[in-house]
């Protein structure tokens, strides 16, 4: 039986505007509200950034819009969430941001086994230039996959 995967949001501008070395999964810490209104499918994680701090990996400025039915158990929707790894995973990542240029940004955020789960990367942030070159490059394949059907459709 395969790991059903459920994406909820992903952040599609993290790979245009980073290089992305390394990716790991991190648990989130929730509350009930939180859970329904993910399962929902409304989640924004395009601005959302990750820091550690003593120890522990923070994931901050993720919108998840309040429950429509919650009541006054309701969470904050841009609150502070502590994410779920391994020490040593952790101390990876402490350690990498410290270089220059180095920044932990969350790439996806979906549900495996009825968990929610995130996905975040170690970027480099690309130049303009570097973003004008993939940009091209992804055309460049574009027009080659075009030309190729074309041809074999005749």
């Amino acid at each position: 039986m395969a790991d059903e995967l459920k994406v909820i949001a992903s952040n599609r501008a993290a790979r245009h505007d980073y290089f992305i070395d390394k990716t790991y999964e991190a648990g989130l810490v929730l509350r009930g509200t939180e859970v329904k209104a993910l399962r929902m499918g409304r989640a924004s994680i395009g601005d959302g950034y990750i820091h550690v701090d003593r120890g522990e990996a923070w994931l901050e400025n993720v919108h998840i819009p309040e429950y429509v039915q919650g009541t006054w158990t309701n969470h904050t929707p841009r609150r502070k969430r502590k994410l779920l790894m391994h020490h040593a995973e952790i101390d990876e990542l402490m350690i990498k941001t410290r270089e220059k240029g180095f920044t932990i940004v969350p790439l996806r955020l979906y549900f495996v086994k009825g968990r929610a789960k995130i996905e975040i990367g170690i970027g480099r942030g690309k130049k303009h230039y570097d973003k004008r070159q993939a940009l091209r490059e992804k055309q460049d394949t574009r027009e080659a996959e075009r030309a190729m059907s074309l041809r074999q459709a005749h």
